[in-house]
């Protein structure tokens, strides 16, 4: 019987303890509530390889695009699309290039639109 209660006590401190840790993982993501202020905290890899792969190849493809703007400028102001071929192949590269934090996902500027 003592044997019984003995591990019946610890898989009840582990389960609770496990209970614990994943209830702790939730807590707080956004402190504010307010979606505006959505915070990323990216670890040392992310950062590492976003500074050392991504951005030379977002800097690359914003340089090629706006090559590609270039030479479609003239077929896109027939259709009237300027503006559209801009952000998709000038603006949204560079904007993932330069305007985002180190590591991160978004963009940086989260605006309410």
């Amino acid at each position: 019987m003592k044997l019984f209660r003995s591990c019946a006590a610890v898989l009840a401190l582990t389960a609770a303890s496990l209970a614990l840790t994943a209830n702790a993982q939730e807590v707080q993501q956004n402190a504010s509530g307010d979606p505006l202020y959505t915070v990323q905290a990216p670890d040392g890899f992310a950062m590492l390889g976003d500074l050392l792969i991504a951005r030379p190849l977002l800097i690359g493809a914003t340089a090629i695009g706006a090559a590609a703007f270039v030479v479609a400028l003239p077929f896109s102001a027939m259709g009237g699309g300027i503006g559209a071929t801009g952000r998709a192949l000038v603006v949204e590269p560079g904007k993932a290039a330069f305007v985002r934090c180190l590591g991160c996902t978004g963009d940086g500027y989260n605006q309410r639109q």
